[in-house]
């Protein structure tokens, strides 16, 4: 028998009332979230230095791991191409994110395995060992710089996919472009930084970590807050030496900037600010002119320090 009208429709209208019910708290929880320290996580975004209009936008732990694999490369004398090749296979094996899991006893960005002798799980955890130990099997690839992205990624990986490496090569592309310098003022994070206040010694742990030792990076405290001074011709050559290098110093500060508290970069005549969209690099004045923190800009010349300011 048929139920009357009536019932139907305040059946209805209950399952209507907690479908609302429950979208109303899933956006009570988001804002909630959002307000009281639960924030949505930057976003990044690297940009072709070719005027074609390409660009990719990724997470900020996304960014922060690709700078530390970046720089692992050009510290130990590995070029762009070298950097494409590992970006690309981090990205289909892990989604450039440090997991704890995978395949059997897989591990990290690369999807290491520790019972394949690639080093015991909590070395592989560590992005810059993972990205060395990758580099280490690369070079001994013959002529890996001249083979298709698939060849070479696979050579190191032995995947069962050896084709899904192929896709990531675009985004690489850009990333390794960005991230080895060559492509000046094309990566930028979006300006929300660490809830806590920067450590200029972490900053500098890390450059070490990343870069090696050959970075002298110098402290000291500004008007802006601490800064951490990173001259370019203390550094080692990189894969394009002077300015190139400094500008990979600056991307990789900005990538690591939500992890590390930076609130401003500058190098080159150029200054990224985590105030506002954190989405452009500015020119901050010209030759003698002082930047937000009261030091003086280079003025646009593409030498000189990189300087990090970290926020309080």
């Amino acid at each position: 028998m048929p139920e009357p009208p009536t019932l139907v429709r305040r059946g209805r209208l209950l399952r209507i009332g907690a479908a609302v019910a429950v979208l109303l708290a899933l956006v009570g929880y988001v804002v909630v979230q959002y307000v009281f320290g639960g924030k949505a996580a930057p976003r990044c975004q690297v940009v072709s230095g070719n005027g074609d209009g390409a660009s990719y936008e990724f997470g900020a732990e996304q960014a922060e791991n690709a700078a530390t694999v970046a720089a692992v490369g050009t510290s130990r004398g590995m070029p762009e191409r070298a950097v494409t090749i590992a970006l690309a296979t981090a990205l289909q094996e892990s989604g450039l994110r440090n997991i704890s899991h995978g395949d059997r006893d897989s591990l990290g960005l690369f999807q290491q395995r520790p019972s394949q002798g690639w080093g015991n799980e909590q070395q592989i955890m560590d992005p810059a060992y993972s990205a060395a130990r990758f580099y280490d099997h690369l070079k001994d690839v013959p002529g890996y710089s001249r083979l298709p992205l698939t060849v070479a990624a696979q050579r190191v990986q032995r995947s069962g996919y050896p084709q899904a490496y192929a896709k990531h090569e675009p985004d690489a592309v850009l990333l390794a472009a960005a991230l080895t310098g060559r492509a000046p003022a094309t990566l930028t994070c979006e300006g929300r930084t660490a809830d806590e206040p920067g450590d200029p010694a972490k900053v500098r742990a890390a450059l070490v970590r990343d870069f090696g030792r050959e970075v002298a990076p110098k402290g000291g405290s500004g008007a802006g807050g601490d800064t951490v001074t990173v001259p370019v011709g203390s550094t080692a050559s990189g894969a394009g030496g002077g300015e190139q290098r400094g500008w990979e110093l600056a991307h990789w500060a900005v990538a690591q900037a939500s992890a590390l508290g930076i609130e401003r970069v500058s190098y080159g005549g150029r200054e990224w600010s985590a105030e506002g969209s954190g989405k452009e690099w500015r020119k901050p004045g010209k030759a003698g002119a002082t930047g937000a923190d009261g030091r003086p800009t280079d003025g646009g010349t593409g030498t000189g320090d990189v300087r990090i300011v970290l926020g309080q």
